[in-house]
This record gives structure tokens, C-alpha cells and sequence, in this order.
């Protein structure tokens, strides 16, 4: 269910940055990508500060974070990357860079759900009890 609300909330991003790119101003565009791209970026450095020694490229159980922006987000430093990356994608006005983005989104949605599984049998009711505790 987290994963179909997660896609649906990119798929309208994606829709609005379209339409962005595609019938607004090169000031709007600049003032949306910009702040999209000044918000996320250092977000999601935070949140890979605030990871520490449990971030891995692979899914693995080094730790429990569920401090910082962990303790409402999940996943940070994918939603704020994706964030920047849309930003990106409105600042040079290329809609047909939505398509490998949304991709991206796809692929991180399922890295997300691997990591979950890992995580749950790692650390069991202290992460059921953390994911009741976020936004999704």
C-alpha cells in the first residue's frame, strides 16, 4: 500500500513538472526546479549524515535509525533525491527526462521495500513499531 501511495505521488510530480515544462514560463520553471533542487539536495545530505555507519549500498541490518528525518520519512535520502532530481529535471526543461526519472522512482520504491524486509527481520517489532510511527 506505502508503495502504490509513493508512486502515485510521483506519477502527479511527474504530471506537474510536464506541465511545467511544457506551458509555463522559463521564470517558473527556474523558481520551481531551483527551489525543488535547493530543498532536496541538502535534505538528503542531511539524512546521509544522519544515517552514519548504518547506510549501505545494498540492503543490510547495521542499524535502526529513527532519529532526525528518520522519524517521520522512511526513506530520506530517496525522497529527497528524487526531489532534487525533479528539480533538475524543471530547471532544463527536458520532459522526456520524466521517463528515466520516474524509472529511477521505480526502482528506489522497490530497493525501499527490500530494505523494509531486511530491516523487519533484523530488528522485528522495534521496526513495525518505528513504521507505525512514519508518514508512509
Amino acid at each position: 500500500m506505502r508503495v502504490a501511495v509513493l508512486l502515485t505521488v510521483a506519477m502527479v510530480l511527474a504530471l506537474g513538472a510536464g506541465a511545467l515544462i511544457g506551458q509555463g514560463t522559463r521564470q517558473a520553471g527556474v523558481i520551481a526546479g531551483g527551489a525543488l533542487v535547493l530543498v532536496g539536495l541538502p535534505l538528503m545530505l542531511l539524512a546521509r549524515h544522519q544515517l552514519g555507519g548504518a547506510f549501505a549500498f545494498t540492503p543490510q541490518a547495521k542499524g535502526l535509525v529513527t532519529s532526525g528525518l528518520y522519524s517521520r520519512i522512511p526513506h530520506p535520502m530517496y525522497a529527497f533525491l528524487d526531489l532534487a532530481l525533479l528539480g533538475g529535471l524543471i530547471l532544463l526543461r527536458q520532459v522526456w527526462l520524466l521517463i528515466p526519472w520516474g524509472g529511477l522512482v521505480a526502482i528506489q520504491a522497490l530497493q525501499a521495500r527490500r530494505e523494509a524486509r531486511v530491516l523487519e527481520q533484523a530488528f522485528g517489532d522495534a521496526y513495525r513499531h518505528y513504521r507505525q510511527r512514519t508518514w508512509w
